[in-house]
């Protein structure tokens, strides 16, 4: 029996996953699961799973939660407060933590998993993007594993097994294109509502825009180099508004394997869950008949900049990522508060990144910094209206 945690199980990627545990329920124990604020989900996940311990970022709510529990008879500790969330990572006898807190919120919570020797199933890209290197090397030390629940990186994970790393020529990361591939009006029209509206996938808010702006492709970009050794020279992206094949990795003696299924993220979280073994599972299987053909297409990175500037950001290397990565979830905010444009977003990460001195230190007091750093400018540009 795995034992498992669960951080940000209310959201998109943690009630997804639960329902893929629920069908491992014989081989796989919730432990402990975390929210921010939503208890209302949470509830039912309790009484569902029954696990011996939760967290709740928000104090007020946390308190809510314990009356409930009381008032019900039901025995679980709740914790509170972002401490929370680390002290359910740290728990003796856990197995595996998985990281679905969104934005660089989860970096804490993740160190403290790798720190306490608990493999970590990562659904959190920020962080590594944030501070990747220093998360590696950390899990190296450590003897743990990062699995990636991205996807693309679990497709790439899949294809690089067993192979060696000096082998790879490339990683080609495809892209369903958001909904606005083949939007043939101007961007800075685009709505809140229309970039809201996924084509493929059904996922929170905020990983929602950076699909439409392209910047979660970037992120992942970044994540792929850090997650597998590779330069960002070696990562290509490719446009694939089917979604049926996740990603590529493309050997030096010409061979390119890829990993293919349905769009559905239930399945490479079950595979981080259940590596190295693979269980069945109730995901609908892949009907080629039904799909067709599979089409491939270059990515206009002047009409995503962001694109673009992901790519820089991972050349300069040190704080710049972290600086690009904040700058983005405060322009992204923004704009889900209709407090600016569409392409401003990828204006104010520009900007932020021009303004910045990379520093080359490569201790996490540095990427902290960066990203308050980033966060206060780019929260200034847009209250001076850009």
């Amino acid at each position: 029996m795995k034992k498992i945690v669960v951080l940000g199980s209310s959201g998109s990627i943690g009630t997804q996953t639960l329902d893929t545990v629920y069908n491992m329920r014989d081989n796989v124990r919730v432990e402990g699961l975390a929210v921010d604020s939503n208890i209302e989900i949470l509830k039912l996940q309790i009484k569902k799973f029954k696990p011996s311990m939760v967290s709740v970022n928000d104090y007020v709510k946390s308190r809510d939660l314990k009356k409930w529990c009381a008032s019900n008879n039901i025995k679980v500790n709740v914790y509170s407060g972002p401490s929370g969330a680390e002290k359910l990572a740290e728990t003796p006898g856990v197995d595996t933590v998985l990281i679905a807190i969104v934005g660089t919120a989860g970096l804490k919570s993740t160190l403290a998993a790798v720190k306490s020797r608990k493999n970590i199933a990562i659904a959190n890209k920020e962080s590594l993007v944030m501070a990747g290197s220093y998360i590696m090397k950390l899990a190296s030390e450590n003897d743990v594993s990062v699995l990636p629940i991205d996807s693309e990186h679990s497709a790439v994970f899949q294809c690089c097994a067993n192979e060696k790393k000096s082998q790879i020529k490339k990683i080609i990361l495809t892209a369903s294109g958001g909904p606005f591939y083949r939007y043939n009006k101007k961007f800075s029209q685009i709505t809140l509502e229309q970039a809201l509206k996924h084509p493929t996938w059904k996922m929170g808010k905020k990983i929602t825009i950076d699909s439409a702006t392209l910047m979660n492709k970037g992120l992942e970009a970044i994540e792929a180099s850090v997650l597998f050794g590779v330069p960002i020279e070696k990562i290509e992206i490719i446009m694939h508004p089917q979604s049926v094949l996740h990603s590529m990795v493309e050997y030096i003696d010409g061979s390119i394997i890829a990993q293919l299924s349905n769009p559905d993220m239930r399945l490479s979280i079950q595979y981080a869950l259940t590596y190295p073994e693979r269980l069945p599972s109730r995901i609908r299987p892949l009907n080629l008949y039904d799909v067709g053909k599979l089409e491939f297409f270059k990515p206009d990175f002047n009409r995503f900049p962001c694109l673009r500037l992901s790519y820089y950001a991972a050349k300069r290397g040190f704080t710049m990522p972290s600086v690009m990565n904040a700058a983005n979830e405060v322009a992204v905010g923004a704009f889900l508060d209709k407090e600016i444009k569409f392409t401003n977003i990828a204006e104010i990460v520009e900007k932020t990144m021009n303004a910045h001195t990379v520093s080359k230190s490569v201790s996490l007091n540095s990427f902290i910094e960066a990203d308050s750093w980033a966060r206060f400018y780019a929260k200034k540009l847009i209250d001076k209206g850009m």
